[in-house]
C-alpha cells in the first residue's frame, strides 16, 4: 500500500504512525534506535506490505497492468488504491481527508529529526503538493506517476499506467473495496498483536 493507506492503518496512533510511514527509509539494523511505537509501526508497514503483496484481490489488479507494466505493476496498484481510499475517504472516517493529511504532516514534523535524511527529502515535496489529499484526483495521481517514472532506473513508462485506471475504473474501485476490508482488520489484529509482543498494554 501507499502512503495514505499506511497512515490511516495507524489507527490514530503517533508513533505508530511515524514508523508506519517512513518505513520504507529504515532498514532493518537501524529498528532499534527508535521508540518502541515507532518500531512497532514498522513492523506493521512490513505485514500490510507482505499481507497485500500475497493477497488475490491484489493479484486480480495487477492483472490488469502486468502485461504492460511488468515488475512495476505492484508500485502502480498501490498509488491506484491511495486512489481509492482518497476517493472514498468519507466511507472509512469522520475526520476530513483535508484534516487527517494536516494532522499527518504535523506529527511527522514533529519526529522529522529523528528520520532518514531520504524521507526528509521526500517528505519536503509530500506537504508542498499536499498529495495525502491530492490522491484523490486523477490529476494528482497522474503528478505522481510522473515523478517516479522520472526517477525509475529504466524506462518503466508507469506514468502511462492512468490510462488503465481510466479504462478499468470500476474494476479497481471494486476490487479495492473489497481487498481494503480484509486489510483493515488484519493491521488491527497485527497492530495488538505487535503492541502486546513488544510490552506495551
Amino acid at each position: 500500500m501507499n502512503f495514505l493507506a499506511h497512515a490511516y492503518l495507524s489507527f490514530g496512533q503517533e508513533e505508530v504512525l511515524v514508523g508506519n510511514f517512513a518505513a520504507d527509509f529504515i532498514k532493518g539494523k537501524d529498528l532499534q534506535r527508535f521508540a518502541v511505537g515507532i518500531q512497532i509501526g514498522i513492523l506493521l508497514h512490513r505485514e500490510i506490505d507482505t499481507f497485500t503483496d500475497s493477497h488475490p484481490l491484489v493479484k486480480a489488479a495487477q492483472s490488469y497492468l502486468r502485461p504492460r507494466f511488468r515488475h512495476y505493476s505492484s508500485v502502480i496498484s498501490d498509488i491506484f488504491f491511495d486512489h481509492y481510499l482518497a476517493k472514498n475517504w468519507s466511507s472509512y472516517s469522520e475526520i476530513p481527508l483535508e484534516t487527517f493529511a494536516d494532522n499527518t504532516y504535523l506529527i511527522l514534523d514533529k519526529h522529522l529529526p529523528e528520520l532518514p535524511e531520504k524521507f526528509a527529502e521526500m517528505f519536503f515535496w509530500m506537504k508542498a503538493q499536499n498529495w495525502l489529499v491530492n490522491y484523490r484526483n486523477p490529476e494528482g495521481i497522474q503528478r505522481t506517476l510522473n515523478g517516479l517514472t522520472k526517477r525509475a532506473t529504466f524506462d518503466s513508462k508507469m506514468n502511462e499506467s492512468t490510462d488503465v485506471l481510466r479504462e478499468k475504473d470500476g474494476e479497481f474501485e471494486v476490487i479495492f473495496f473489497a481487498f481494503f476490508e480484509d486489510l483493515e482488520t488484519f493491521a488491527r489484529a497485527k497492530l495488538t498483536e505487535l503492541t502486546h509482543s513488544h510490552g506495551r498494554h
